[in-house]
């Protein structure tokens, strides 16, 4: 079993029109036993930035308070929020140069940039970035929410729309992987506000 799959995970953000959403799913896992159905993967790092950390779960927590120790410094020194591009950049930087001893992480980036332009990317644990324009996919179960959202995703949704796809490709994807599931945890982010919700999903 390879370290990434140690507790696993299920990660997935998607572009709406002048809007996207991240979702994943809740469960905290040693292997095959469950420890927890609660579990946060997606953090926000300002009101339209938000990071989703799929892989080892010790490593995303440390990953997570370095990048809000480094968005803090940001806001001090610049004085605005970072954007989303420059936060990708960031996250890049910071795993490379672990790259010999890497955060077993593989983070999935979301945010609205300038004219609330949507933007989203993933990338693997030494820091080479993915773009999409569609929607990217991290965790044990990336691989059926590859398919999923293929077959689901069509360009400018609105909002309710969006969640609503977002939503049945994460919950039809967690269950054809047994490390992830328990539920899901869905943002859908807009200029104007942030909408969370917690879906109920097969607790087997």
């Amino acid at each position: 079993m390879s370290i990434f799959e140690y507790n696993g995970s299920a990660l997935v953000a998607m572009v709406g029109k002048n809007c996207f959403a991240i979702a994943s799913d809740r469960r905290l896992g040693v292997q095959l036993q469950t420890i927890a159905t609660d579990f946060q993967r997606i953090h926000k790092i300002h009101d339209k930035l938000f990071i989703g950390l799929s892989g080892l779960a010790t490593d995303a927590q440390t990953l997570y308070q370095r990048l809000v120790f480094r968005h803090k410094l940001y806001q001090l020194r610049e004085e605005r929020d970072m954007k989303p591009e420059t936060f990708a950049s960031l996250v890049s930087a910071i795993l490379y140069e672990k790259r010999f001893g890497p955060y077993f992480c593989q983070p999935v980036i979301g945010g609205l940039g300038d004219d609330d332009k949507p933007f989203i990317c993933t990338m693997d644990s030494i820091g080479a970035k993915e773009l999409a324009k569609d929607f990217v996919v991290a965790g044990t179960a990336s691989e059926s929410l590859y398919g999923a959202c293929e077959a689901m995703f069509k360009p400018d949704m609105e909002p309710e729309e969006l969640f609503e796809t977002v939503s049945q490709a994460l919950l039809s994807s967690v269950d054809r992987d047994c490390l992830s599931g328990w539920g899901g945890h869905v943002y859908v982010v807009t200029p104007t506000e942030v909408k969370e919700r917690i879906l109920k999903g097969r607790m087997d």
